[in-house]
């Protein structure tokens, strides 16, 4: 009985550590094909031709891409991309403001899962970069988030065209830039890109910038 016991937890363990290997295997797409996967998921997305999305084992293994985006509920990643289970690695915090946390969140992504592209995605109408704007005051722990915001509003004084518009885009390039800046793992890494990108919510297109 001792000895069937041993058996079981020999086979447990080694079950238990093929699964999160398996779950940690990617794509390996480089940045330029990601980018592309991303695009192409987007277009069905404003199409409305949705491909089928699989949850089965083999589907799994799929994971090419990081997006750090806004905990908005209109802003879910797998499906304005058209992506499925496992297929890309989501973070999201309010007006997508990234610390110490969400780094290194990313930075895990990118050396242990393998990912070579990371997306910033920012979005029409957002509440976060709309409060800051508005001004007022902002409860303690929300005052953290408006304070990483406030620069890309700062900035969007100064330039013409949509006041909000350019301080969504602004934000995003912050945040862009703030991760490029501090961190040592995405600069060793030989073909890791960081971009930024805002969706419309009116329209469903995403528009990449560099």
């Amino acid at each position: 009985m001792k000895k069937f016991s041993k058996i079981l937890l020999v086979c447990t363990l080694f079950l238990s550590l093929s699964l999160l290997s398996y779950s940690n295997e990617s794509k390996n797409l480089s940045s330029k094909e990601a980018l592309q996967k991303l695009v192409e998921g987007n277009e069905r997305f404003i199409k409305e031709d949705y491909s089928i999305q699989h949850i089965d084992k083999d589907y799994r293994k799929g994971l090419f891409a990081i997006v750090v985006t806004c905990s908005d509920s209109r802003v879910a990643p797998e499906l304005l991309f058209d992506q499925g289970l496992g297929d890309i690695f989501v973070i999201r915090t309010a007006g997508e403001v990234v610390d110490k946390l969400e780094l290194g969140s990313i930075e895990y992504a990118v050396e242990h899962l393998g990912v070579n592209l990371v997306v910033v995605l920012g979005h029409e109408n957002c509440g976060a970069v709309g409060a800051v704007i508005k001004g007022g005051d902002i409860p303690k722990n929300i005052s953290y988030i408006a304070d990483e915001i406030k620069p890309a509003v700062d900035k969007a004084k100064t330039q013409k065209g949509d006041f909000e518009e350019n301080a969504i885009k602004n934000n995003v390039d912050l945040i862009v830039n703030k991760i490029k800046k501090n961190s040592e793992i995405i600069e060793e890494a030989k073909d890791c890109k960081v971009i930024g990108g805002v969706y419309s919510i009116t329209t469903g297109k995403v528009e990449f910038f560099n």
